[in-house]
């Protein structure tokens, strides 16, 4: 079979095809064949060692994908080849594997797929779906006027829709141009800045009647993090799920002290357990086969050109979900 594979850290050109042979299903195990598979930005760090932590090489990255049940191993009823199924490996201690034709998993972590919903939103709707919807489920949106960083992302997408669908008083979008931000306009945003422009948490303000925001989701981290502050309401809330780092000032730090802010993390892996991981990609599955969830696929490439997939990343060129196809 074809998967992908780097020997070295380095640039998106370290992303080699390699064949390996397909693998065989053990007892307990389901063999998957990749219809879609996701591509996350920590594994555009991973690739560039600057993860929090460094993978042993060689390595073959991707731990989301959705597909068909092609084998099952001993133990594993029959009736399950064929299915059209999720396959969320990060949830179950698995860090690497999914840039791949093929996939072997425990049968029991594997998702159904409903007939009506595409294998590229289930791919979507794992690790950023999950994402969003536990941000709004730790930190309720309910009346509060919330601002959402990379609002036309994987994650900023979706959390759009969820924050609206969970009460939101005012939802501004953040993004780096004018057609990411109309995008989440059409999801749901009342408001938008474009982070490119010098000027924008001064226009915000304006927006905004001279108010500040009750929380900010920051998915961006850096210089992002210290002006966010500046645009947070006193009592307000900073969500910092990140995959960077941001500094502070002692100026800002004070202002967070002295205005009764909050400075909150968030981490998804120890929010999941996995009869709860199952009903809530029951429920995101759900939501999106019925339209009730719009899902944003904003590149599919195929399983070679993985390379251009990470390149379009970086180069921050992307809108909601991009995967590969095998």
């Amino acid at each position: 079979m074809k998967a992908i594979e780097f020997r070295q850290f380095g640039s998106p050109d370290v992303l080699k095809i390699v064949d390996v042979p397909t693998p065989r299903p053990g007892k307990g195990e389901a063999l998957v064949r990749a219809h879609a598979i996701g591509v996350n930005y920590f594994e555009v760090l991973m690739r560039q060692d600057r993860y929090a932590v460094t993978p042993e090489l060689p390595m073959v990255p991707g731990v989301e994908l959705a597909g068909v049940v092609e084998a099952v191993g001993e133990g594993v009823r029959p009736s399950l080849l064929g299915s059209r199924v999720a396959v969320p490996m990060f949830a179950h201690g698995r860090g690497s594997g999914g840039y791949a034709e093929f996939v072997t998993v425990d049968a029991t972590t594997l998702v159904p797929i409903p007939d009506g919903l595409s294998f590229d939103a289930a791919a979507a709707l794992m690790i950023q779906g999950l994402t969003a919807l536990h941000l709004v489920r730790q930190i309720p949106p309910r009346n509060k006027t919330l601002l959402v960083s990379a609002a036309s992302g994987g994650v900023g997408s979706l959390l759009v829709q969820l924050a609206r669908k969970g009460g939101a008083g005012a939802i501004v979008a953040v993004a780096s141009s004018e057609e990411k931000l109309e995008l989440a306009r059409s999801l749901g945003a009342d408001l938008g800045a474009n982070y490119a422009e010098p000027e924008w948490p001064a226009t915000l303000k304006r927006a905004l009647s001279g108010g500040g925001v009750d929380i900010v989701y920051d998915f961006v981290g850096g210089d992002f993090t210290g002006t966010a502050i500046e645009l947070l309401a006193p009592g307000g809330e900073l969500v910092f799920g990140a995959l960077g780092r941001f500094a502070l000032s002692t100026r800002q730090t004070e202002s967070v002290f002295s205005k009764n802010q909050v400075l909150r993390g968030f981490a998804l892996l120890p929010l999941l357990d996995p009869a709860g991981l199952r009903a809530d990609l029951t429920d995101l599955f759900g939501w999106a086969e019925e339209g009730t969830l719009t899902v944003t696929i904003g590149g599919r490439f195929s399983l070679e050109r993985a390379e251009a997939a990470h390149r379009a990343i970086e180069g921050r060129q992307t809108t909601g979900k991009i995967v590969l196809v095998p």
